[in-house]
């Protein structure tokens, strides 16, 4: 009785009451449509389904209510091209297959592998990482073809050749195109044409102001602005709120070098770099930015200033994770500027304050 209580612990609050009460329908919406599990996840782009919340999904409906074989494994070894990967799992149309990765950053993806668009938000595989494979046919019951096909497909995942059953082949569960645009529920549909009339009533007033404004840092064709421009100051605007976690399907870029210009990556170059994140992330705030150094993610953006380590030529990494990508480009010229001797144009104003960069 104590154990049920303490599952029962999240409606105790009218929040997750609520988050509880839109979870059970989003499940319920989906048991009533057919087609492969990843599939409708991925169309839905319902955010309480996704990260670690899809993979009660799965297991309720998947395991306990299909029966569905499961493999897991801590990758051993990565395919080096999920591409190709998909197109081999097209022709298993005897199975269904889902797949879900735990991503290092990014939590839980699931994706039916046969569909290349849902297979390369994985990004890059990494060794170590756990993949779970589920395998079933549908309504009808899953067989001995079921637990094979999970255990080739993570062979597969992990680059391995494998010789394919002819029963695999032959059967109803063939990749189906994707209907329309993922990641946009109906809701966030009608938010964003609210917002956009907001827009269109504010442009006038606005309008006046965002012609005064002082350009950034540097020039929109990526070359270095005139050092008269680079001594302006960036506009500044009130402190950024904290980041959103991504909505809908997520996806990572590959991660972009910005070697470093200095004699030093300084605590200068530290600012600069903190201060750009946080413009980015006042701009778009459902998208994360992860930094890498020698592989390893940097979870403090401080701990790159140690003296005599990042050194001029270094290469510090960068990528952007989301639903909804954008100004990558602009981004990575301007962290190239803070790794620089022109990281000074990123330092005006208060550091409570958040510099309108993008």
């Amino acid at each position: 009785m104590a154990k049920e209580l303490t599952n029962l612990e999240i409606l105790s609050t009218r929040s997750g009451f609520n988050a509880a009460v839109r979870y059970i329908k989003g499940t319920i919406a989906i048991m009533e449509e057919t087609g492969n599990l990843a599939d409708l996840l991925y169309q839905a782009g319902n955010e309480e389904m996704t990260g670690e919340r899809s993979g009660l999904v799965l297991n309720i409906l998947l395991v306990d209510k299909l029966g569905y074989k499961t493999v897991s494994a801590n990758l051993a070894a990565v395919a080096a091209d999920l591409p190709v990967l998909a197109k081999e799992f097209e022709k298993w149309k005897g199975i269904d297959l889902i797949a879900a990765y735990h991503h290092p950053e990014l939590g839980l993806l699931v994706a039916n592998p046969k569909i290349p668009e849902e297979l390369a938000a994985f990004g890059s595989l990494r060794k170590r990482e756990l993949l779970v494979v589920y395998a079933g046919k549908g309504g009808s019951p899953a067989d001995e073809d079921c637990r094979k096909a999970a255990e080739l497909a993570i062979a597969l995942f992990e680059g391995a050749k494998v010789k394919v059953p002819a029963s695999f082949l032959k059967g109803s569960f063939a990749a189906k195109p994707l209907k329309g645009k993922p990641g946009r529920t109906a809701s966030e549909t009608a938010g964003t044409v609210k917002e956009r009339a907001l827009k269109v009533r504010k442009t006038a007033g606005g309008r006046a102001a965002r012609g005064s404004r002082t350009a950034g840092p540097v020039q929109a064709s990526g070359r270095a602005a005139p050092a008269a421009q680079r001594a302006a100051p960036p506009v500044i605007t009130a402190a950024a709120p904290p980041a959103a976690a991504p909505a809908g399907p997520v996806k990572m870029t590959p991660r972009y070098a910005v070697v470093v210009q200095n004699e030093l990556f300084h605590n200068g170059n530290v600012e600069a770099w903190k201060r750009i994140v946080a413009s980015y992330n006042a701009k778009y705030p459902k998208l994360q930015v992860y930094i890498y150094y020698e592989g390893e993610r940097i979870l403090d953006i401080n701990s790159l200033f140690k003296w005599g380590k990042v050194k001029h030529g270094s290469a510090i990494e960068f990528a952007v994770a989301g639903s909804d990508i954008k100004d990558v480009a602009k981004l990575q010229r301007y962290l190239a500027q803070g790794a620089s001797h022109q990281f000074e144009a990123f330092l005006h104003g208060s550091v409570t304050n958040v510099l309108k960069l993008f």
